[in-house]
């Protein structure tokens, strides 16, 4: 592993799933219990704001009720130790990541704990309950929604990500099911530029035959295996 010094991470819906976090499709292809397009698309937030802000406040205070595992706090542990760069992209909207104490790392499709004005389109911290029609502290706007990347939205961020993965020796996934674009074509990306591609999951991603290697197994086995293995 001498020859690698920029490691890109990718984390999804299973490595939050083991702190007890609903993954985002589940029985059903439901979403704890509501369709995807009923608390996930622009559409959804036109027509049934109330049933959005709602469904948004209820995970939002759920994340009192979890704690980060044992792959986050590898993960945490990694960023303090790793002297090169790193970049670790979740396409999870909890904070279990920055809980463990990762700081190089960017949330690509939103945060729950943050409120979105979709007058001015500025970002703040929000923890508690988010009403529709709450008020934005930077232009007064009764416009605040939550903080989330919809279906048909810009993930955030992308050319910063796009950036790391071009300059990477070492693309890492971990615990994504390989299904939702842009994040399901980073390992080609990654791999186009010559990097080594690695899956950490627990069955193998729709994207599996893009990878070099994939581990099978839980995050949190794998990950703080995989962060030993590295940092030697």
């Amino acid at each position: 592993m001498q020859d690698i010094s920029n490691i890109v991470v990718l984390t999804g819906a299973g490595i939050s799933a083991e702190s007890g976090i609903a993954t985002f499709r589940g029985p059903g292809g439901l979403w704890e219990g509501h369709r995807v397009e009923d608390v996930c698309t622009p559409e959804a937030l036109a027509t049934d704001a109330e049933l959005v802000h709602r469904f948004y406040d209820l995970r939002r205070a759920a994340l009192a009720t979890v704690e980060p595992n044992a792959a986050h706090h590898a993960l945490a542990r990694l960023d303090a130790a790793w002297e090169g760069e790193l970049l670790i992209v979740t396409q999870n909207v909890d904070d279990l990541h920055e809980r463990a104490g990762a700081s190089r790392m960017l949330h690509m499709h939103g945060e729950l704990l943050s409120a979105l004005c979709a007058a001015c389109g500025t970002r703040e911290a929000w923890a508690g309950a988010l009403p529709e029609g709450s008020v934005c502290g930077a232009c007064g706007a009764a416009a605040l929604r939550p903080d989330i990347v919809f279906f048909g939205e810009m993930p955030y961020q992308m050319e910063r990500i796009e950036a790391a993965l071009a300059k990477a020796d070492l693309f890492v996934s971990v615990g994504t099911s390989g299904a939702v674009y842009p994040a399901a074509g980073f390992v080609q990306t990654a791999a186009y530029h010559g990097a080594r591609t690695l899956e950490l999951n627990l069955d193998p991603s729709m994207g599996s035959v893009f990878f070099e290697e994939t581990r099978i197994g839980t995050a949190g086995v794998l990950v703080p295996a995989w962060v030993d293995e590295l940092l030697g």
